[in-house]
């Protein structure tokens, strides 16, 4: 198979990624899961993302389809596409599969994923993210990461409007 192959298989859909799990699961690995918009990958996003993957075996990620991220973020937001984010994502070695979703949340993607470990970032409170109870609900983790200050997409965002505006 040839690289870029393997990267795209990596892109998956809610229905199929159930037959990727049910083989992870016969095989008792522990199943990672986070999500987010990951617009524009930075030093941030891959620190987190590594720490994300040594919490299991698999980890799965959630990414919000640029529908998703304009409810979030604003009409100008995603500043990348959809497929270009989750190629980008499929290219880390450390990320498994990627999974888009419409929704605001990833509620009802983390319902049926079902992992083993719910992971965000240091900016929430654990009773605050999203997912929390139906993981724990089954005997889960949520895992907070530490928030590696001075690197986001919004920080980067406005930076560069900094220097066009000068």
């Amino acid at each position: 198979m040839a690289t870029i192959d393997f990267v795209k298989s990596k892109i998956t859909n809610k229905e199929d990624l159930q037959y990727i799990l049910s083989y992870y699961r016969f095989k008792e690995k522990k199943i990672v899961f986070t999500n987010g918009c990951f617009d524009l990958l930075h030093r941030g996003h891959i620190e987190y993302l590594l720490q994300a993957a040594a919490c299991g075996d698999v980890l799965i990620v959630g990414l919000n389809s640029d529908k998703s991220v304009k409810k979030l973020k604003g009409a100008d937001r995603p500043l990348q596409d959809e497929n270009s984010r989750a190629l980008i994502l499929a290219s880390l070695l450390f990320v498994d599969h990627i999974v888009l979703f419409d929704e605001e949340t990833p509620v009802d993607l983390i319902r049926s994923v079902q992992p083993d470990v719910l992971v965000k970032g240091g900016d929430y409170k654990e009773e605050e993210i999203v997912g929390n109870k139906v993981v724990t609900e089954k005997g889960g983790k949520v895992k907070i990461i530490d928030y590696l200050s001075g690197y986001s997409t919004s920080g980067l965002v406005d930076k560069i409007k900094k220097i066009f505006a000068s």
